[in-house]
C-alpha cells in the first residue's frame, strides 16, 4: 500500500486546493422581459425559457 514519505506541509495543502473556490453566479437578463435571472433557468417574471413560454403566469 503507498505511503506518503513526508508530511504534506500547509503551503503544498493549500495550493492544491487553490482550484476549489466557489465562483458566484452571476444574473442574466431575460430576453423577454428583461428582468434578471438566473442562467439556465425559467425567468420567474414572464415564464419563458429559451425564447418560448413554459410556464403560465396568472396575471
Amino acid at each position: 500500500m503507498a505511503v506518503p514519505k513526508r508530511k504534506t506541509s500547509p503551503s503544498r495543502r493549500n495550493m492544491r486546493r487553490s482550484h476549489h473556490a466557489l465562483v458566484a453566479v452571476l444574473p442574466q437578463e431575460c430576453s423577454n422581459c428583461g428582468e434578471l435571472k438566473l442562467p439556465h433557468h425559467v425567468c420567474p417574471a414572464c415564464g419563458f425559457y429559451d425564447g418560448r413560454e413554459v410556464l403560465a403566469q396568472a396575471d
